[in-house]
């Protein structure tokens, strides 16, 4: 047998003739390679794993995969021979190396690993195990992306003079727990986006032996590092230059290639590959024509890629399909992967001194915020949202020393020297420890108001939990949480029921929306931490607050839509309303009341105002700024069917349904008998004199 033949023959015993998959991370990307692979004839996708159990079998159960796990080794009864490591890259290295200790060929996403050590012993695992080890460079599997490189190695616009990307981007929120990479360092952004770059440019001009890169900061989300970003990079025969945003809008993902006889747009987004040659006669008469002859193409080739789209004939995101696809190609027909691991280990090599100097810059940012504090009086989280200031205020007007947890700096309290101010999320275990610590009383009242699922997973359970759990190491006094009134079923109540602290709970809080599922999760966390571990801990649940700052807030029952407010069904209904000062003032007396602890109390002023003299006050207030229309709650029920419709049709969850609008209208007939008899409190502004400061005397 030749050396050839029995190297082939060396080679062919890892090579299966069914390829059993298994997907390491259940996140966006994953997404796209479960879609891909379900298409290849050759592929049994046998398992999922990811650390969020749900997630991964929400995932499995949408695209059949049988067996779901939160570890890799919890796959391995699945007898998987190939694996996609799909996770953020700093775990690359150890799940990769694991996979092939498992016998497994291995698909890694981009970056190949976090740093170039790691992947020269990913690569040396490979060599050692013959085990094929590819990277997804799916940029360049693009289709717009791959009709400019057959362009350019065609000669259609010359010798290639320099490239430009420019690319705009956002992060999905950071969702609680742990810091993420994509907190903690600084060159995340970098790592995550530059790398695509830097291969694109190295696949028109070569291979590179130059980059620099700068980089600022401009703060727009606080859980994010360095997120601006300018890179040059040079080879022997051109330039390419990288600008990453996570800032400018609208999104943008352009590339530019220059050369001596043309130059080559691609737009990413619409997937147009412009191609402007060098015309023949004047310079501004060739300018005219090809801009011309541009903007007449796209006119139909912009519609068709919509249309593309929306019949499926053009995938999302089908760089990254594309590129997992081609890995399972290469594996099973014994071939190379269309981008090795060497080819990850190069962009490593250059990547590696330009993120040293950001990840220790971010790294010195986090662990200044923790300096040492002095005890304090109370410490109040959601201190920079409309009640928590007022709790701040209230709290320094007594003169206690106030701790405040928030995500940027408060100019207000920066100046007062009796204010402590902690900057940081409330998702994150270790800041809200560091919060909690020394101080007597916790006034929780920060949650998450607007966002994503991700948002008020991180401020609002997994705030209360971490609140929770450094209560309980640090042995607070007290914790006074404060809850919603959104806790309550509202579709199912019965007119003439009075609503005690004991009324039932909102029974299908995932019909409801996130705000309504987290705070009920929330609450049932505090309650048990009272039932079953004794935890000195008072629960609040407010109506609608209001007072001087939320004259745009839209009252029970009213929606904001599209720059107008829709009032729904009948104005006569009662609001639960509650000032905000009389709110603040149950805050104080929960917090040293000995008969408060482990009890609920409702909060609502039963001296209250129908939905239609508040949008009165409220017109008279904003006037122009204040678009009013009133709608049927039929008619509202009549759209809420046909969204429902469109969202079983393309297989998504809506914003409106029949069991939202049927939630929409205000509770009433409160009995707050326990917050007079245990707090002592009714309120001292009230409803009509709290309407007078906030609107105006009517």
């Amino acid at each position: 047998m030749t050396a050839s033949a029995s190297h082939k023959h060396a080679s062919l015993k890892h090579v299966p003739r069914k390829l059993r998959v298994a997907v390491v991370g259940a996140g966006y990307v994953a997404t796209h390679h479960l879609a891909a692979l379900s298409r290849l004839d050759f592929v049994e996708i046998v398992g999922l794993c990811d650390n969020n159990l749900p997630a991964a079998e929400a995932l499995a159960k949408r695209f059949g995969v049988g067996k779901v796990a939160t570890t890799l080794a919890g796959l391995a009864d699945a007898t998987p021979n190939v694996v996609y490591v799909l996770t953020p890259p700093a775990s690359h290295a150890t799940l990769a190396m694991a996979a092939m200790d498992m016998g497994c060929h291995v698909l890694v996403e981009k970056p190949m690993a976090d740093t170039a050590a790691d992947c020269e012993a990913m690569l040396a695992k490979s060599r050692a195990t013959g085990l094929k080890l590819g990277v997804n460079h799916s940029d360049l599997f693009d289709p717009a992306l791959m009709r400019a490189l057959d362009a350019a190695n065609n000669g259609d616009i010359g010798e290639v003079v320099s490239v430009d990307i420019v690319r705009n981007s956002e992060y999905p929120p950071y969702a609680g727990g742990p810091l993420p990479g994509m907190v903690t360092q600084g060159s995340y952004p970098f790592r995550d986006l530059g790398v695509h770059g830097l291969y694109t440019i190295e696949a028109f001009i070569g291979a590179l032996s130059q980059v620099d890169a700068r980089y600022q900061w401009r703060g727009s989300d606080p859980n994010l590092g360095f997120d601006e970003w300018q890179a040059q990079a040079q080879s022997a025969t051109g330039v390419g230059r990288l600008l990453l945003s996570w800032n400018a809008r609208p999104m943008e993902n352009r590339l530019f290639v220059r050369g001596t006889r043309g130059i080559i747009e691609v737009d990413r987004f619409t997937q147009v590959c412009r191609i402007h040659r060098v015309l023949p006669g004047p310079k501004f008469i060739g300018i005219i024509l090809n801009a011309f002859f541009g903007a007449a193409k796209d006119v139909f080739r912009i519609p068709m890629n919509v249309l593309r789209f929306a019949t499926g004939r053009l995938k999302p995101s089908p760089g990254i399909q594309r590129g997992a696809e081609a890995f399972a190609r290469a594996v099973h027909f014994d071939e190379t992967p269309p981008f090795t691991a060497e080819d990850g280990l190069r962009l490593a090599r250059l990547l590696d001194p330009l993120c040293a100097a950001p990840d220790a810059a971010r790294l010195q940012q986090l662990e200044a915020r923790y300096v040492d504090l002095p005890p304090a009086d109370a410490l109040v989280t959601g201190a920079a949202g409309f009640l928590g200031r007022a709790v701040v205020a209230a709290l320094r007007a007594q003169g206690k020393t106030v701790r405040v947890l928030v995500r940027r700096p408060v100019a207000a309290f920066a100046n007062d020297g009796g204010i402590q101010s902690v900057i940081g999320d409330l998702g994150d275990p270790r800041m809200v420890d560091h919060a909690v610590a020394g101080a007597r009383i916790v006034y929780h009242v920060g949650a998450a108001m607007r966002g994503g699922p991700r948002d008020f997973e991180a401020g609002t359970i997994w705030g209360t939990r971490n609140v929770l759990d450094a209560c309980r190491k640090h042995a607070t006094s007290r914790l006074v949480y404060v809850s919603s009134m959104s806790v309550f079923d509202h579709a199912g109540r019965r007119n003439g029921e009075v609503l005690t602290e004991d009324y039932r709970f909102e029974p299908h809080p995932q019909l409801r929306g996130a705000y309504t599922q987290t705070k009920l999760t929330a609450e049932q966390m505090v309650a048990d931490a009272i039932a079953k571990e004794g935890l000195p801990a008072v629960i609040l649940r407010p109506g609608q607050i209001f007072g001087p700052g939320a004259e745009q807030v839209t009252p029970n029952g009213t929606i904001a839509l599209a720059g107008r407010w829709i009032a729904i069904g009948d104005g006569s209904v009662p609001l639960p309303l509650v000032y905000r000062d009389d709110i603040v003032d149950a805050l104080l007396l929960a917090a040293e009341a000995p008969q408060a602890v482990g009890k609920t109390f409702n909060l609502v002023d039963i001296d209250s105002v129908d939905r239609s003299e508040y949008l009165k006050r409220c017109k008279r207030r904003l006037g122009d700024k204040l678009k009013l229309m009133w709608m049927p709650q039929w008619v509202f029920m009549c759209l809420a069917i046909g969204v429902e419709l469109l969202g079983r049709v393309l297989k998504r969850d809506v914003p409106l349904t029949r069991y939202r609008v049927r939630s929409l209208r205000p509770l009433t007939n409160f009995d707050t008998a326990a917050a007079r008899d245990a707090l002592g409190w009714t309120p001292r502004i009230g409803v009509r004199k709290g309407l007078d400061i906030t609107f105006g005397e009517g």
